[in-house]
């Protein structure tokens, strides 16, 4: 009876193909040196890095002295991540800002074969934008209502915390969602909007004058409960299959049991994430008692399946509706701050693009330097500026400097490049009139009160 005790003697490290093998091996009698060459028939091989990098498309350019460090920067990291064994194409778009040393940008588009590799998704699974349209009402009547009804920052709140009967049954089949832990994730959360970039906008079309609402987030806890078991199970398949990819760049390959199961529970969080911008939505559309007269929604980070490539986009908005299931009409949706349009595109695919187009309008620089940039200046003159004739309200009340339009691209750059690099062409954009944002929410989390009163308390003269 062959064990793995054996194999490990014959000189092999314990790993996730023993089985196969050891249940091969007794089945057909095979030892000695038949089960030796039967075992290098089979067993994985290592995949080595490329020597040099695989040739991407560049959707970008800098055009002020400021964006050629980013620019620099974001081919740079590409060079890197493009030496991925499993990669076999990718490309940059417009709003591309680096995210790391050797990782998949913000603005990246790279195609792997028979491999998801969780670090190029990242934590905000299918973070997305949804877009109703209300008719001939005020902006101001949707915003205050949907800001009634909306909820930025930390944790999840009970008022939407019912799952719809099938998507919860079909997530208990799931090992990777199949957990106390995730399902009350994905129940708390419904109805939730997270922080950061994320936003509720609402603006009158250009076109029409009608006045529309548009959310952008992601899968909330539910996706980044996903993302870190995936990272694991990544890993796991990192160090026996290519080790000397970084931990960031690792891979499970899709024609695996794991791989399988995980492709299914991106698709899960897909489901959730429409849903959670629906329930938004729709209770919105109640609370205003206007029945929407158009909806739609698509991700713009997510990964996307054609036969045995994998599209990875981090951070840019896919066009080729063969991406995009539920299309409708084969438009898109790309914000660019608060300050300008949320345009309505539509585009096909090319060699270049991939079938994809930017996101937004991006970052040259970091957020913590760009509070540095403004460090002379008040949160209040910076705000006044830049928000002027602008309704932006902070859900948590107080202020995120680095949320304003200054910290973002010049967005008439990224119109440009995008026009120029057949990226999309606008059909319609959404004019401004205010916004909600979760602000820095952090300065009255739980944990700091607490730490304030305590120092307080400790400090009494």
């Amino acid at each position: 009876m062959i064990t793995g005790k054996d194999l490990v003697e014959l000189g092999y490290a314990s790993a996730r193909w023993f089985k196969d093998v050891i249940t091969y091996a007794n089945e057909h009698q095979i030892y000695g040196d038949e089960l030796k060459n039967y075992i290098e028939s089979v067993r994985p091989t290592h995949l080595e890095l490329r020597a040099e990098p695989l040739d991407y498309y560049k959707n970008i350019k800098a055009e002020t002295e400021d964006e050629v460090a980013n620019v620099e920067s974001v081919f740079s990291t590409m060079d890197e991540l493009m030496r991925t064994p499993t990669l076999v194409g990718g490309t940059v778009m417009p709003d591309a800002c680096p995210t790391g040393p050797g990782q998949i940008p913000v603005g990246g588009v790279v195609i792997a074969k028979n491999a998801i590799h969780p670090g190029m998704h990242s934590a905000d699974i299918c973070c997305s934008v949804m877009m109703t349209n209300f008719g001939k009402v005020e902006p101001k009547i949707v915003l205050d209502i949907a800001h009634s009804v909306t909820h930025f920052g930390g944790g999840g709140r009970n008022e939407y915390s019912v799952l719809p009967t099938e998507l919860e049954d079909i997530i208990k089949t799931n090992k990777y969602l199949n957990s106390e832990k995730s399902l009350s994730l994905a129940k708390s959360h419904l109805g939730t909007q997270g922080d950061g970039n994320h936003f509720l906008f609402v603006g009158v079309s250009k076109n029409t004058g009608e006045t529309m609402m548009v959310t952008h987030h992601g899968s909330r806890g539910f996706g980044a409960n996903l993302y870190s078991q995936g990272m694991k199970v990544a890993e796991y398949f990192r160090k026996e299959i290519s080790p000397k990819t970084p931990e960031k760049n690792a891979w499970i390959p899709f024609d695996t049991e794991e791989g399988q199961a995980y492709w299914m529970a991106l698709q899960l969080v897909r489901e959730w994430t429409k849903l959670n911008h629906t329930t938004i939505h729709n209770a919105t559309s109640e609370k205003l008692n206007i029945h929407p007269i158009d909806r739609f929604w698509n991700e713009h980070n997510f990964v996307f399946k054609d036969g045995d490539l994998f599209y990875h986009a981090k951070g840019a908005t896919p066009l080729d509706d063969k991406f995009v299931p539920d299309s409708k009409d084969s438009l898109r949706l790309i914000p660019l701050n608060m300050s300008e349009p949320v345009l309505i595109v539509r585009g096909n695919a090319s060699v270049s693009n991939l079938g994809f187009a930017p996101h937004g309008a991006g970052r040259n620089i970091s957020r913590g330097q760009h509070k540095k940039n403004n460090a002379g200046k008040t949160i209040a003159q910076i705000f006044e500026e830049e928000t002027k004739g602008l309704d932006i309200r902070f859900f948590s009340n107080h202020i995120d400097i680095s949320e304003l339009p200054s910290a973002y691209k010049n967005a008439d750059s990224v119109k440009r490049q995008m026009k120029e690099f057949g990226l999309g062409t606008v059909v319609d954009e959404i004019m401004p009139y205010g916004c909600v944002m979760a602000g820095d929410w952090q300065i009255d989390a739980p944990w700091k009160v607490k730490a304030r009163k305590k120092y307080a308390s400790n400090n009494k003269v």
